[in-house]
């Protein structure tokens, strides 16, 4: 006989049952249990779609980072304020489930591993995701003659999610305020701009 219910995109669901759990109970109250609980679903589904639960912690992560990078063509160069711009893509970045995240791949060695296998390269995944996606615009920006020629995107793009994930990191906390945000990009920016 059946249990629960019919779960349509049962990745999608899990995935999000993931978030919820993460923004309420942080990385040491993400289990399989409280995945599938908060999913409405059987435990074995989980297992069913995944090899195991770091399989799936990597399978959220690297879903999270491919969403972050289709949204990263959204960023147009050349229009709007840059300083703006920078702020709002830091505030999105962070003020989703990303501290959440972050948090948990530091937390766990299994998924590290796992990430840095389907992801080589330095860093901590979807941070260094994000860093790379603000680097981006920036270097567009900078040929656009909107940043100095010499402008070390690659500096500061790592530079602004370090401090953005500062000032996001109490997730018990208030959210920092957009002006805050914009201030730190403004700091981060100033010997750049034109």
């Amino acid at each position: 006989m059946p249990t629960g219910i019919h779960l349509r995109d049962v990745r999608a669901q899990l995935f999000d049952a993931a978030e919820r759990v993460l923004l309420r109970a942080g990385p040491s109250g993400l289990t399989s249990r409280a995945v599938t609980a908060e999913a409405d679903c059987a435990k074995g589904v989980l297992h069913r779609h995944f090899e195991d639960f770091d399989a799936f912690l990597a399978a959220l992560v690297l879903d999270r980072i491919h969403r972050l990078e289709a949204h990263a063509d959204d960023l147009q160069a050349g229009t709007g304020d840059l300083v703006e711009t920078v702020a709002e893509v830091l505030t999105e970045v962070f003020s989703s489930v990303a501290v959440s995240i972050v948090a948990l791949i530091t937390f766990r060695d299994e998924l590290r591993h796992r990430l840095r296998a389907a992801r080589p390269g330095p860093g901590i995944p979807l941070a260094t995701d994000a860093a790379n996606v603000l680097a981006d615009y920036l270097a567009a920006e900078r040929d656009l003659g909107r940043l100095a020629p010499d402008a070390d995107v690659r500096t500061l793009a790592p530079t602004l999610i370090g401090a953005g994930h500062l000032l996001f990191a109490d997730r018990t906390g208030e959210p920092p305020s957009e002006e805050a945000v914009r201030q730190m990009a403004a700091t981060v920016l100033a010997g750049a701009l034109r």
